[in-house]
């Protein structure tokens, strides 16, 4: 008997990848982003079947994986990201990585040869079983879709969904699923499994709360913590900003904000973003030290700001909203996992502020240090811009709801230290691995997501890293404003020891890594625009202009060493 129309082995691949798809539409998917390739055809045309997806193609993988990461980012909801077997799959590692360590949902569909074609020499076919490793949440290989095990599909594709977004019990992140297919390729879905009837109900638990902290916890917390002299450290993950002031401000305590952290608006009299270089005050940080330290969600760039507080003799305290363990220098004396705007507004009612002598000092100190550091900016940027100077720039040209996306390395340092005032933005940085690899698609993907204009700081090196994502982005439809400074290598390595310990050619030769090439040349071979500035007016107002653009600001290494040793000694000596 010859097989019927939907009994055909490509129907039934079809049909799997379908259902799957509808699946993760009914709950909330709304990004697919596609690495071109021929074995991945069922479900790439499922994706594209739905008008529900914004389908994003990306000639390259790294680049599609990073802004998948970037969508994830912005939405809080996994992107469907796909491509070929073979390497192809290898070059999603870094952002799977990135997105486990950050906690940002992802749905990773692999392609792959049926069991047959494997371990027998077959063009692009490599071992692709778990080939992510520990940094997914859960990996599946349903196998060759088979019409008897179509009941399964949808809980497989719940099953991806829940995982990813942390509906599971663990934090949200990548999971992974390797789809082998048999050829042909091309197929006919016909009718899908039906949904199960408890669907409704379930999905409306799926992107439940996190957990609400026990109250005997925070009464015991509250105890600990009320009329002592303490300090808030907020980073990624703290939650809404006015409650995490509102908290603060409760206890009399200042709130060491990082970039990401969202209190940077310029609202909240007691955050402190020069920190950075008030902790290098001996004097200062000697007669200040707090009893108590609460930290909320990630912690801050600042190495100096790390090594004093695990410096301190004082009770410490995070306060986390995903289940992931962040004390790398071992000094947290209690993790709280639960909603850190609950944790913040029960502790809230228990406190008893402390006199107001103790929030004075530091909030001082931050005038101080702040007035330094502008006098010190400004006069570093007379001859020309200055890299500290840009990143205070952007982030006082931020408008209402823009993003603003940071590359490791200097830029996100230069923007914690220097950029005290960020506006009502999102601010992201890929800090989970601290790579400085696709920067660039993930502040498309972030851009995508969002809807929102996307401005982006980035180094000559992370932008040639990720160069690859420059394919096709004059054509996407996002407005993605991205600040180049080229300092022609890596400038970071120029504050480490090797700078002035190495011989001069060998530094250059291994980390100066000097690489010659014409930015401004290569952004205009994909069809970008770009403008070459070289003063403070000049970087305002072309940040005003709409993109895909690039704005080019030159700098040089050793003078960029020389403007932070500025800055650092003025506010030393404003602090006395």
């Amino acid at each position: 008997m010859q097989p019927t129309h939907t009994d055909r082995p490509e129907d039934i691949a079809a049909r799997f990848c379908a259902t799957l798809v509808d699946e993760w539409v009914c709950r909330g998917a709304a990004h697919a982003v596609i690495a071109p390739g021929s074995r991945s055809t069922p479900l790439a045309l499922a994706l594209a079947a739905r008008d529900e997806l914004q389908v994003n193609v990306f000639h390259d993988e790294r680049s599609a994986s990073f802004a998948a990461l970037g969508i994830g980012l912005s939405t809080g909801l996994p992107a469907i990201l796909l491509c070929s077997s073979g390497t192809a799959a290898t070059h999603f590692h870094a952002a799977v990585v990135e997105a486990h360590q950050s906690s940002v949902a992802m749905i990773v569909c692999t392609a792959d040869r049926p069991p047959e074609l494997r371990d027998v020499g077959a063009p692009q076919t490599i071992d692709q079983i778990k080939l992510f490793g520990n940094a997914v949440r859960w990996f599946s290989d349903p196998g060759v879709a088979d019409a008897r095990a179509a009941h399964t599909w949808r809980s497989t594709a719940a099953h991806a969904f829940a995982s990813a977004t942390g509906a599971t019990g663990t934090a949200p992140g990548p999971v992974h699923l390797n789809l082998p297919f048999r050829e042909p390729l091309i197929g006919m879905a016909g009718d899908l499994p039906a949904r199960h009837a408890f669907e409704v109900g379930h999905d409306a638990m799926m992107l439940g709360a996190v957990g609400v902290p026990d109250q005997s916890l925070l009464d015991k917390v509250g105890g600990r913590i009320r009329g002592r002299h303490g300090i808030v450290v907020a980073g990624r993950g703290s939650g809404d900003p006015t409650v995490v002031a509102d908290f603060a401000a409760s206890l009399g305590w200042p709130v060491l904000a990082d970039a990401r952290s969202g209190l940077r608006t310029g609202r909240f009299e007691h955050v402190i973003t020069a920190f950075d270089d008030i902790v290098r005050s001996d004097a200062f940080v000697a007669a200040n030290a707090p009893d108590i330290v609460i930290h909320l969600g990630e912690a801050p760039v600042s190495k100096v700001l790390g090594r004093w507080l695990a410096g301190l003799d004082a009770l410490q305290i995070h306060v986390c909203d995903v289940a992931t363990w962040r004390d790398p220098d071992a000094v947290i004396d209690l993790h709280i996992t639960a909603d850190v705007g609950i944790v913040c507004a029960g502790l809230a009612v228990r406190a008893e502020p402390v006199g107001p002598s103790w929030l004075g000092t530091w909030t001082a100190a931050e005038r101080l240090a702040r007035a330094a550091i502008a006098t010190a900016i400004d006069a570093s940027s007379s001859a020309g811009l200055s890299e500290p100077a840009t990143a205070r720039i952007i982030g006082g040209s931020l408008p209402v709801g823009a993003n603003f996306v940071i590359s490791s390395s200097m830029p996100v340092r230069d923007v914690e230290w220097y950029a005290s005032v960020l506006g009502e933005s999102l601010v992201y940085s890929n800090r989970g691995a601290n790579g400085i690899d696709g920067v660039i698609a993930t502040a498309i993907g972030v851009a995508t997501g969002s809807g929102a204009p996307t401005f982006v700081l980035i180094g000559d090196v992370a932008f040639l890293h990720d160069c690859s994502s420059l394919i096709a982005l004059a054509r996407r439809p996002i407005d993605l404003r991205i600040v180049l400074i080229d300092n022609d290598g890596g400038g970071i390595f120029s504050f480490l020891p090797q700078a002035t310990s190495l011989p001069s050619p060998r530094y250059e030769q291994l980390f100066g890594t000097p690489h010659g090439v014409d930015l401004l040349g290569l952004a205009a071979a994909h069809s970008l625009p770009t403008t070459l500035v070289v003063t403070a007016v000049e970087l305002s107002e072309a940040l005003t202009v709409a993109g895909p653009h690039i704005v080019l600001v030159r700098s040089d290494r050793n003078e960029n060493v020389a403007v932070h040793d500025s800055i650092h000694l003025a506010v030393a000596a404003a602090l006395g």
